[in-house]
């Protein structure tokens, strides 16, 4: 019981973060969703660290890498709202824009799980 505690906050403030982030003055320019492409990244890249380090120290409290993988980045990111800004991207003509920001997104998704992953297992 007590780790669906640790998610249900972890993912409350996953989703505080997200929010504050849509508050924020950045342009975005050609309707290139530039606000939920910043938190896919950097969620991507915040599960890699912790990924890797739970992965270089084996006593890291398995509840904290709960709260932080699947409470805050599961909270944090924003998958259906990428789909669903891909589906009005390609509704409203913008098929190049809705590529870019596809290929973008899992390209520098991916990488950045990597980069994560290296970064917390660096000496």
């Amino acid at each position: 019981m007590l780790n669906f505690l640790f998610v249900a906050l972890g993912g409350g403030l996953g989703a505080v973060l997200r929010y504050l982030i849509t508050l924020a003055n950045i342009r975005e320019p050609y309707q290139f969703p530039v606000k939920t492409f910043i938190v896919n990244i950097l969620g991507c890249l915040v599960i890699g660290f912790v990924t890797g380090l739970a992965t270089k120290n084996s006593d890291m409290n398995p509840r904290l890498v709960l709260f932080l993988k699947t409470g805050i980045c599961g909270g944090f990111t924003t998958f259906s709202t990428f789909a669903l800004e891909i589906d009005t991207l390609l509704k409203s003509g913008n098929f190049m824009t809705a590529f870019l920001y596809i290929v973008l997104s899992i390209v520098l998704g991916i990488s950045t799980v990597f980069l994560g992953q290296y970064l917390a297992t660096v000496k």
